[in-house]
């Protein structure tokens, strides 16, 4: 070969060595980079040219894209934003602090259906894409019920109209679907979801610096002292372990955890000895019965049912079953907070004991779970996993999946259940009962009350959290289980407690449920 031609060969055989590495690393190497650039708006410019499937309720949706005359071709719309806002979540171009403030909520974990990346939608994509039709994603239809939903975000509203701080949850015992899922104050996902980026940011400023937490999802991700509704899962382990409803449990007005002696006043000793709410008398200030005890939510009774005769280990494990699990990994698809009862050593400290037998000490739960353990009880003892999708659905409608009934634990068995039931009732309508104002005529209303104290002290002026759980069934069956968070509204001293600050939103959630399926 001429030694020209060979050197020529040699060039272009270096020229196309080094192309092929420096594709390799453009591609391979500094692909991602590139393609997450602020300034690359190609993935942006793609993103945006086709419309982003729909997430319904009822029939309608309360999130879907709309054409629009600018460079990014959609534009996505929540039509009764702030109402959903806990489920739907957002789905966001940019804001600060970093380049893409993304998704939440259902639209990040239902993503790949709504954006028509999910691989069973592959052959519609490239059907669409060989007839010249603009690709569609996929839709995703919630368990929420929408007579629920928005019965829960008006009674959550104060006498001025003003949303209060806190959550309501509520569930179809027999299925575990997701029928309500309300936390206030909530925001608005359309503002997060604008194609002006100054916008964006100027309204994601606003939430983040606004000390209420309007982003923080209540229902689902915020863990709070239960106070008196955990009452319930030691109730459970109690008839699991032979005490009945009519039997009679030590009373009295002070109990002390660690030499298990009964006192008329704890006299400022708050780690061993434990009293009733605003010092109140349970019964005959000596004994009561069980189901008495959970009627009056007296704390000395189930401290001392707790430390003298369960012990910790059997409220672990009844706990445990109700969803009380460090170790849970639930999604519904979104993951869930964790609720736990505290570490092990709570279990056998007398003082810690005591005091987690009423939900304090480091017991923690979230609306959600609050829901499941009224769900249980009103479902003979079977708790059902909880979901919040119930099906995906194919741009034209058809059935990709459906959320298949699962059974999570059996916390009781149906004939102490029906006790357990029974008690919760009494808390409704026996004349110690401390939730009257869950009462719905014509209804089987059951629950417990709480009234939890925030750990805060008096000089702060940060007043208990209130709460109920419980639920309503109708002809025998029970159709919707609800729990409410109230936050800081237990006022002390005026008795405001769980059963008149947050018992009247759970009724008025069950009420507007059953008027829409009766």
């Amino acid at each position: 070969m001429n030694p020209s031609i060979r050197k020529v060969s040699a060039v272009l055989g270096v020229l196309m060595v080094a192309l092929f590495l420096n594709l390799n690393f453009v591609q391979v190497v500094k692909g991602s980079s590139y393609r997450d650039a602020p300034d690359n708006s190609r993935v942006l410019l793609n993103e945006y040219a086709s419309p982003r499937g729909q997430i319904i309720v009822g029939g309608s949706p309360v999130a879907e894209s709309k054409a629009t005359n600018d460079e990014l071709k959609y534009l996505r719309v929540y039509p009764q934003g702030p109402l959903y806002a806990p489920v739907t979540g957002f789905y966001s171009i940019t804001a600060t602090p970093s380049p893409y403030l993304g998704t939440e909520g259902i639209e990040k974990y239902e993503d790949s259906v709504l954006s028509g990346g999910d691989s069973r939608l592959f052959g519609r994509r490239l059907a669409d894409i060989l007839t010249g039709r603009n690709p569609r994603g996929g839709n995703v239809e919630l368990t929420i019920d929408a007579a629920a939903q928005q019965a829960a975000y008006n009674a959550m509203k104060d006498s001025k109209g003003n949303l209060r701080k806190g959550a309501v949850v509520a569930i179809d015992p027999s299925t575990g679907a997701i029928l309500a899922a309300v936390s206030t104050p909530s925001y608005d996902p359309s503002k997060l979801s604008l194609h002006d980026p100054s916008k964006i940011d100027d309204y994601y400023t606003a939430l983040t610096n606004d000390p209420a937490d309007p982003l923080q999802n209540r229902a689902f991700n915020s863990l709070y002292f239960p106070g008196s509704i955990f009452k319930i899962v030691v109730s459970a382990a109690a008839l699991k372990n032979g005490v009945t409803p009519d039997t009679q449990v030590l009373a009295p007005n002070g109990y002390i955890a660690t030499t298990g002696a009964s006192v008329k006043s704890c006299n400022g000793d708050v780690t061993n000895c434990v009293e009733n709410f605003e010092g109140e008398q349970c019964e005959n200030g000596k004994t009561a019965s069980l189901a008495y005890a959970l009627a009056k939510s007296c704390n000395t009774a189930f401290a001392a049912l707790a430390v003298d005769q369960l012990h910790g280990q059997a409220i672990a494990d009844e706990a445990k079953l109700f969803g009380f699990d460090p170790d849970s990994q639930l999604t519904i698809p979104m993951g869930v907070a964790t609720s736990t009862i505290g570490p092990k050593s709570d279990l056998v400290d007398p003082g810690h004991l005591a005091h987690m037998a009423f939900g304090q000490q480091s017991v923690r739960v979230s609306p959600l779970e609050a829901a499941m353990m009224s769900a249980a009880v009103a479902n003979d003892g079977t708790l059902m996993t909880p979901y919040l999708v119930d099906r995906e659905l194919a741009p034209d409608l058809s059935t990709l999946s459906k959320t298949k009934r699962s059974e999570m634990s059996q916390v009781l068995s149906p004939t102490l259940d029906s006790e357990l039931q029974q008690m919760m009732e009494g808390v409704v309508t026996s004349p110690e009962g401390t939730a009257h104002s869950a009462a719905i005529s014509g209804v089987t209303v059951a629950g417990k009350t709480g009234t939890a104290d925030t750990g805060a002290t008096s000089a702060s002026k940060i007043q208990p959290d209130a709460w109920f759980t419980g639920y309503a069934a109708k002809n025998g069956s029970a159709k919707i289980a609800v729990a409410v968070i109230l936050e800081n509204a237990g006022v002390n001293g005026n008795e405001i407690t769980g059963g008149e600050a947050a018992a009247p939103v759970a009724r008025a959630v069950m009420e507007a449920y059953l008027k829409a399926h009766p």
